[in-house]
């Protein structure tokens, strides 16, 4: 076995690991039996009821949510040629949150239970099409991460001009709440509703590695390799927004997964773009268990949000980050 194989197998192993027990913690007690009868043979409705429609679909989401982060964020620091680089850099994710929050303000989400999810796609595709718009067809790097904080900031600033102007206190902080990203509360219907998003994302980010290593060299040297860079920034960009887009869809917004996963396994993968993004999406649905257990432990009757908690970790691993980079430049 090769040491990338061996590392995909040991981040899957730690991924199935966590996810078990992300099914046998919770705060109804369960036994480690009566679990897996509930869960498997249906025994007991009440923990069947726990087991199957709150802790699978919870488990399920962010299995999907983190490798969808992960993934992404490996194939944009690889385009970009950027360890800075993260999902919400093209502005999907602040749509996303838009959309959410107008289809709370409304009321929409109140009369159709997949109506905030189902916006906050709508908001997402919007997005990738205005961002493709902004960037033209041949835009390069540079351009696209413009027009992705130029549109990131414009669905903030709009966002919290719906905040400001809410007439009821209890909409707001259910937006409130609702940004800060949670997988508390959610159903199978979530998790059907993003994980075809999530891997049709995934179909389209994980061929694009061999463009990525050649984008190593420069851009000159890819296309003199035969890759077309128009036909890879376009796939890497609804690649993105399909997974990215249905995971804050569904649970809100989840920061730094995408920028701290890929930099902590790229020295395991030999700094290979086209091997890092796999290993991304594994450690990335590992990390997302993680933080959700944690959420769970730290402070159960406080209801402490999965985004906080992740951008309580990666912030200071971003400041970390942008010192040493800025020493290694120096």
């Amino acid at each position: 076995m090769t040491r990338h194989a061996l590392l995909l197998a040991t981040l899957a192993l730690v991924m199935l690991g966590l996810f078990a027990a992300s099914l046998l913690i919770g705060p109804a007690g369960l036994g480690v039996g009566e679990s897996l009868a509930a869960l498997f043979r249906g025994e007991g409705r009440a923990e069947t009821l726990v087991m199957r429609e709150i802790r699978l679909p919870r488990a399920g989401l962010a299995v999907f949510v983190g490798a969808a982060l992960g993934l992404s964020g490996a194939a944009l620091q690889g385009y970009l040629r950027n360890p800075l680089a993260e999902p919400g850099l093209i502005g999907v994710t602040g749509a996303a949150g838009l959309g959410a929050v107008v289809a709370i303000q409304t009321g929409l989400s109140a009369a159709l239970a997949l109506a905030l999810p189902g916006m906050a796609l709508i908001a997402a595709v919007l997005a990738v099409l205005l961002l493709l718009g902004l960037a033209g067809p041949r835009g390069g790097a540079f351009t696209l991460i413009l027009a992705g904080i130029a549109i990131s900031a414009f669905t903030s600033a709009l966002t919290a001009l719906v905040l400001n102007l809410s007439p009821n206190p209890f909409a707001a902080t259910e937006m409130m709440f609702w940004l800060m990203g949670s997988l508390a509360d959610r159903s199978m219907t979530h998790l059907a509703l993003a994980a075809p998003f999530v891997v049709l994302g995934a179909a389209m980010l994980i061929p694009l590695g061999r463009g990525l290593d050649a984008l190593t060299l420069g851009e000159d040297a890819a296309e003199a390799l035969g890759i077309g860079l128009s036909r890879l920034r376009l796939m890497l960009v609804l690649g993105v927004a399909a997974s990215v887009g249905a995971a804050t869809a569904v649970t809100g917004a989840v920061g730094f997964v995408g920028l701290v996963v890929p930099h902590l396994l790229r020295p395991l993968t030999g700094a290979q773009p086209s091997r890092l993004l796999v290993a991304s999406g594994l450690g990335g649905a590992a990390m997302v268990l993680m933080a959700d257990i944690a959420v769970r432990l730290i402070a159960p009757e406080r209801d402490l949000k999965l985004g906080v908690l992740t951008a309580l970790v990666g912030a200071p691993f971003f400041l970390h980050l942008i010192w040493r980079t800025r020493r290694e430049g120096v």
